[in-house]
C-alpha cells in the first residue's frame, strides 16, 4: 500500500552507519511507473563516481555500454543498491545482469506495491510484507512528531488517540497530520477536534505528495480493475463488504469480461484477489474454506475513490440528507444512499440512472422514473405503494440484480411476484417479505400460517433464463415437475438456490439445475411431522453432480427435540462444504472432497461416534454444535488434514480423543486450532 513506510524502512537500512561502513558502494534508485533505463544507469554511475573520486564515463553512451560500465565498477566490490518503487518485472529483468554476484555480502533492496514483482525477484529472498501500524503505534508516532521529548497535554490525549485511529495505521498520513498539528498556535483543543473530524481532508489538502502516492496505485490498474476499484466508493465508510455480493454487483455492472473457459464468479474472485494483492483492499474475514469472505477499504483509499468517482461522474453518493438532493443527481448513472431519506427521489423521467444502492431504511415508493435500472440493491428497504403502477417491477426489463424487502400486504406481494418473470436479464434475485403479513386494509394476519407466505411468494423462476443466484429469505418455490414440460426450460446458469422452505427434490426439478453449486433448505416442523419425508425425495440430492455447498436443516418441533432429517441421504460426491442438523453420520465421512463439516442441532445421533480408516480424508474444518454425544472414538489417520475443531454445547462429551492432537501437519508450519465453549474448557 502506498504510504505504509516501505521507502522509509529501506532508507533507514541504507543510511544506517553500519551500512555506510560495511559497503564500498551505495546507490539509491527511484524507479516508479514511468522509468527510463538510461537515467537509472547514469544515477548508478554518479554514485560510483563519488566513491572513486575520478571520472567515470556515462555521458553519450548507449544503454549496453552503460550497463557494462556499471558491471565493471561493481565487480569485486561490496555494494548496496536500493531500487525503490519497482512496478514492472521487465525492469528487474533488464537490470539484474549488471549486478555481479561475487558472494561477498553485496545486497539489493527492492520496494514494491506489487506482490507479483516481489515474488518474481526470487533471488532476493523471501519478501518482507509491510503491515499497517496499530492505533497505539500511530499515536506514539504522532506524539513524537508533534511534541518531541515533551509530554502531550492531558486535554489533547483522547483527541489525539482519535486522530491516530482515523489515520488507519498509515505512517505517511500520521506524519502529514503531525506536521499540521505541530505548527505554532495549533496546540488548542478546538483545533484538534476539528482535525479529528476531517482527517482525510486535512491529509489531502496539506500534502500533494500523499495524493500522488495513493493515485499511482490507481493509475497502474488495468481498465476492468480500475472500474472494480472505483466501485468501492459506493459503500459507506468502515463498511464490511461481503465478497459474494460484491462480485454479483460487478457482474451485473458488466465489469467482468466474458470468458468461456472460466466461471464468471471465479473471474470476479480473481479480480478481488488482485486488488488485495495490490493492497487496495484489506481482508476483513476469511471463511472456513480459506477464501476471502469480507473486505474493507482504507478510509484514505476510499476518499481517493470518491474523488475519482466525482471527477469521472462514476457515482453520486448521499451521505446526509438535509431535505434536498445533490445537484446533478438527474445526470448520474449510479446512486448510493447512506442515510435515511424522506419521500421519493425527484422526478427524473429521462433519467439514465441504472444503479441504485440503498444502505438504510427508506420507503421506496416509485419505480416509474427508472426505466433503465439494471441494479437495485435495497434489502433493508420496504417496498410499498398505494398504486399498483408504482410497484410493477416487471416494467424494469433491464434489471440484472434485484434485492428487496416487500411490505407484507397481499396486494403488494402478489404484484411483485407476478411480475418477476418479465425480468429476462435478471442474474441475481434476493427477495424477502417482512415477518408478518397484513391484509390490504392493514389488519395483521395471525402468525403460524406459512401457507400465506407460500401462496404469495411463489413465482415461476424457471422463466428467467439468465438467473444465476436465487435467494428467497423464508420463501417457497413451486415444484415445476407439476407443470407441463412446454413451459419449463433448463436453468443452466443457476448456481445458488438458498433458504428455500420445504424444497421438493423431484427428479425433474433437479434435472433443471445441472450447474447448481450452492443449496440451502429449511424443512418446517409442520410439514415434516404431518406428512413425513418421502414427499421431499432427498435421495435425489445425489443427482446434483456439481453441488459444492449444502446447508440442510429441519426445524425443531415445539416442545420436542429437533425433528431429524431422514437417514442415509446420498450426498453428491462433489460436496466441499456441508452443514446439517439431525442425520446419520454413516456416509458423510466417505465424501471424497468434503473440506468443511458443520454438525448442528443434534446432528450426531446417539451417545457414541466412532470413525473408520479412510474417512474424512480431506476435511479441514469440523464444528459440532448442540449434541448429546458422550464418547468420541477416532484415530489421527481418520482426520489427516484437520486444521480447525470447534465444539459448542457438547456438555455430555467426556473428552476430546487424544489422537486428535497427533494429526500430522496438513502443510508445513500449520497447526490444529481447537475452540470450545467456555463452560466446557475445564473438562
Amino acid at each position: 500500500m502506498g504510504g505504509i513506510g516501505k521507502t522509509t524502512l529501506a532508507r533507514y537500512a541504507y543510511d544506517d552507519p553500519l551500512s555506510v561502513q560495511h559497503f564500498d558502494i551505495r546507490a539509491c534508485l527511484t524507479i516508479s511507473q514511468t522509468y527510463n533505463i538510461k537515467t537509472i544507469l547514469r544515477t548508478l554511475l554518479r554514485s560510483i563516481k563519488d566513491v572513486f573520486n575520478s571520472r567515470v564515463p556515462f555521458w553519450g553512451e548507449d544503454d549496453e555500454s552503460l550497463k557494462d560500465n556499471v558491471y565493471r565498477y561493481l565487480k569485486g566490490r561490496r555494494y548496496l543498491i536500493v531500487m525503490d518503487d519497482l512496478w514492472d518485472t521487465n525492469v528487474w529483468d533488464e537490470l539484474r545482469r549488471m549486478f555481479p554476484d561475487d558472494l561477498n555480502g553485496s545486497r539489493i533492496i527492492v520496494t514494491t506495491r506489487e506482490s507479483t514483482v516481489a515474488s518474481y525477484a526470487d533471488s532476493l529472498g523471501h519478501p518482507h510484507q509491510m503491515h499497517l501500524m496499530s492505533v497505539d503505534q500511530s499515536w506514539m508516532l504522532l506524539k513524537e512528531r508533534v511534541f518531541g521529548c515533551e509530554s502531550c497535554p492531558l486535554e489533547l490525549e483522547k483527541i489525539g488517540e482519535v486522530i491516530a485511529e482515523k489515520c488507519r495505521g498509515l505512517p505517511l498520513a500520521v506524519v502529514v497530520i503531525a506536521g499540521v498539528l505541530s505548527k505554532k498556535g495549533n496546540q488548542r483543543k478546538d483545533y484538534w477536534e476539528n482535525i479529528a473530524r476531517n482527517v482525510s481532508k486535512v491529509v489531502y489538502a496539506n500534502d500533494e505528495q500523499f495524493n500522488e502516492i495513493l493515485t499511482l496505485s490507481y493509475r497502474f490498474l488495468p481498465s476492468p480493475l480500475r472500474l472494480c476499484f472505483l466501485y468501492m466508493g459506493c459503500f459507506p465508510e468502515d463498511y464490511e463488504i461481503n465478497v459474494s455480493k460484491l462480485i454479483k454487483l460487478w457482474l451485473a455492472e458488466g465489469f467482468l469480461p466474458s470468458n468461456e473457459s472460466k466461471d464468471m464468479e471465479e473471474l470476479g474472485y480473481e479480480y478481488l484477489e488482485e486488488l488485495v494483492r495490490r493492497s487496495l483492499l484489506l481482508i476483513n474475514k476469511i471463511g472456513t474454506d480459506g477464501r476471502i469472505r469480507t473486505v474493507k477499504i482504507h478510509d484514505l483509499l476510499r476518499d481517493l475513490c470518491l474523488r475519482k468517482c466525482e471527477d469521472e461522474s462514476f457515482f453520486c453518493t448521499i451521505n446526509e440528507f438535509s431535505g434536498s438532493f445533490p445537484q446533478g443527481i438527474e445526470n448520474s448513472n449510479r446512486l448510493s444512499v447512506f442515510c435515511n431519506i424522506s419521500g421519493s427521489i425527484p422526478s427524473m423521467e429521462t433519467s439514465t440512472m441504472h444503479t441504485i444502492l440503498l444502505f438504510k431504511h427508506w420507503a421506496f415508493d416509485s419505480w416509474k422514473c427508472f426505466r433503465l435500472l439494471r441494479i437495485f440493491d435495497g434489502l433493508s428497504v420496504v417496498i410499498h405503494s398505494t398504486s399498483s403502477a408504482d410497484i410493477y417491477i416487471g416494467e424494469l426489463i433491464h434489471l440484472r440484480y434485484l434485492a428487496l424487502t416487500c411490505e407484507p400486504v397481499r396486494q403488494t406481494i402478489t404484484l411483485v411476484s407476478n411480475s418477476l418473470y418479465r425480468l429476462q436479464h435478471l442474474q441475481t434475485l434476493i427477495f424477502r417479505i417482512k415477518e408478518f403479513i397484513r391484509d390490504t386494509d392493514g389488519r395483521v394476519v395471525p402468525q403460524g400460517l406459512p401457507q400465506l407466505h407460500q401462496e404469495y411468494m411463489e413465482f415461476e423462476f424457471w422463466r428467467l433464463p439468465n438467473l444465476r443466484h436465487l435467494i428467497l429469505l423464508d420463501g417457497f418455490l413451486p415444484d415445476p415437475s407439476t407443470k407441463s414440460f412446454e413451459q419449463i426450460s433448463s436453468m443452466e446458469n443457476l448456481q445458488t438456490l438458498c433458504l428455500m422452505k420445504d424444497f421438493k427434490c423431484s427428479e425433474r426439478f433437479l434435472e433443471m439445475l445441472p450447474n447448481l453449486k450452492k443449496l440451502g433448505v429449511i424443512y418446517s416442523y409442520k410439514s415434516t411431522y404431518e406428512t413425513g419425508w418421502s414427499q421431499y425425495c432427498l435421495l435425489n440430492l445425489v443427482r446434483l453432480h456439481r453441488l459444492e455447498k449444502l446447508n440442510l436443516y429441519a426445524e425443531p418441533y415445539p416442545s420436542l427435540r429437533a425433528y431429524d432429517l431422514p437417514q442415509n441421504i446420498a450426498f453428491p460426491s462433489a460436496l466441499k462444504k456441508l452443514s446439517l442438523s439431525g442425520n446419520d453420520m454413516g456416509m458423510i465421512g466417505w465424501l471424497p472432497n468434503l473440506q468443511v463439516l458443520k454438525l448442528k442441532r443434534h446432528a450426531c445421533h446417539g451417545p457414541e461416534w466412532e470413525t473408520s480408516e479412510g474417512e474424512f480424508c480431506r476435511l479441514k474444518v469440523l464444528l459440532i454444535d448442540s449434541t448429546d454425544l458422550v464418547q468420541w472414538t477416532t484415530e489421527s489417520s481418520h482426520f489427516p488434514k484437520l486444521e480447525q475443531l470447534t465444539l459448542f454445547e457438547c456438555n455430555k462429551l467426556r473428552g476430546i480423543p487424544c489422537k486428535i492432537g497427533k494429526i500430522p501437519e496438513p502443510f508445513p508450519g500449520s497447526t490444529l486450532t481447537i475452540t470450545m465453549e467456555e463452560q466446557y474448557k475445564y473438562k
